[in-house]
């Protein structure tokens, strides 16, 4: 057998090249598509933070205020006898 031309090697080069090309354009376009929906995971995720803080400081603003110890300290002694 004879070697290959160098034409031969080239365009054998050439083809595998195209194919690894083809390969790695498939390859980014999934990892593009995983990208976008781990992006919409996250902004959905955000919106339910954002969400849940608002109702927990809204729940919070309902609480009633502490009272202080000069309040405790009345209230115990006004309810013995």
């Amino acid at each position: 057998m004879s070697a290959p031309s160098p034409i031969d090697q080239i365009a054998e080069r050439v083809e595998r090249l195209l194919v690894r090309h083809e390969e790695m354009r498939r390859t980014n376009a999934l990892l593009v598509q995983q990208v976008d929906a781990l992006t919409r995971e996250r902004d959905a995720l955000r919106a339910r933070l954002t969400t849940a803080r608002t109702r927990i400081d809204a729940m919070l603003e309902r609480l009633p205020a502490e009272p202080t110890s000069d309040a405790d300290a009345s209230t115990s002694t006004s309810a013995a006898p």
